[in-house]
């Protein structure tokens, strides 16, 4: 094997170690925002995530690139892309207070699929027929973990779903802003204005922690995304993204786990086999868009 492809190797293998990494950060932050729902509004856990966040990337990027990391010329796009995000953060915190984490995790893989149906209307692309029956048959997934019409149906779930949609759009408002904008301009943004909003909203909602333990949690939610979603960029200049993203669905063994810690129950049958379905159908897509492009 020659030098030139043990280092691909080697590098493939660091973005897939990085994307895993982030796909455990975010089933422990989305356990501790169950914990800390049992106590808190979530329109305070919604914005110790968003300001935690900012605080990191203030005492990382502004030292570096000064406030001028702000200037943008296409602000729209980045305003809207930082309100989605905040919109899809919004609804899924609102909703993990009552739907099972690996049942939450499975419903919040239908964003690939409203990517792909979203890239015609905004951005163009055309859809084959292989990823539109890709696409189906991951809705048809979805319905297996929702199971709408039934006794296990929760209206909690519903949220996800919106919040898979909001993600996805957020996707494609970064597309539009990716070799136009700095990453790091796109960074702060998202940060700012999430944190400026809700910190007009929290006071109507705040309860004062109750111990020491809940100010960490808190804090600790800020660190899991900032760091969670920084693996993620770091993954995927190690390797072209349709091979690392696959690897996101690391994230339902991750959000299985933290959910027996917290409830001691598993996921049924039904939750399973929809989920399998999803990731089947999600990496579907992605090997078609490779051979695509």
């Amino acid at each position: 094997m020659s030098e030139s492809s043990q280092d691909a190797r080697r590098r493939l293998w660091l973005g897939i170690f990085f994307m895993c990494v982030a796909t455990t950060l975010f089933p422990i932050m989305n356990g501790i925002v169950q914990v800390l729902s049992r106590t808190y509004p979530s329109e305070q856990i919604i914005w110790a995530r968003t300001a935690g966040h900012l605080a990191i990337v203030l005492l990382l990027v502004v030292p570096r690139y000064g406030i001028g990391i702000l200037g943008t010329r296409r602000r729209f796009a980045q305003v809207s892309r930082s309100l989605l995000l905040l919109g899809s953060t919004t609804l899924f915190f609102f909703a993990v207070k009552d739907v099972p984490l690996a049942k939450a995790a499975s419903i919040s893989f239908m964003t690939p699929f409203f990517v792909t149906l979203l890239a015609l209307p905004m951005l163009g692309e055309k859809i084959d027929p292989r990823r539109l029956a890709a696409v189906i048959v991951g809705f048809l997934g979805v319905l297996v973990v929702i199971r709408p019409g039934s006794e296990v149906f929760q209206p909690a779930a519903l949220l996800i779903v919106g919040s898979a949609f909001c993600y996805a759009v957020y996707q494609i408002f970064t597309r539009q802003v990716a070799g136009i904008d700095r990453p790091e301009t796109s960074v702060m943004y998202s940060a700012l204005i999430g944190t400026v909003v809700m910190s007009f909203v929290v006071p109507f909602a705040w309860v004062t922690p109750n111990s020491i333990v809940d100010v960490l949690l808190m804090l600790a939610l800020g660190c899991l995304g900032a760091g969670g979603h920084w693996c993620v960029a770091k993954a995927m200049t190690y390797g072209q993204a349709n091979v690392i993203s696959p690897f996101q669905y690391w994230q339902m063994i991750g959000s299985v786990a933290v959910g027996y810690i917290i409830t001691g129950l598993f996921p049924d049958a039904f939750t399973w086999l929809g989920a399998g379905i999803i990731i089947a159908a999600g990496i579907t897509i992605a090997v078609t868009e490779s051979r695509r492009r």
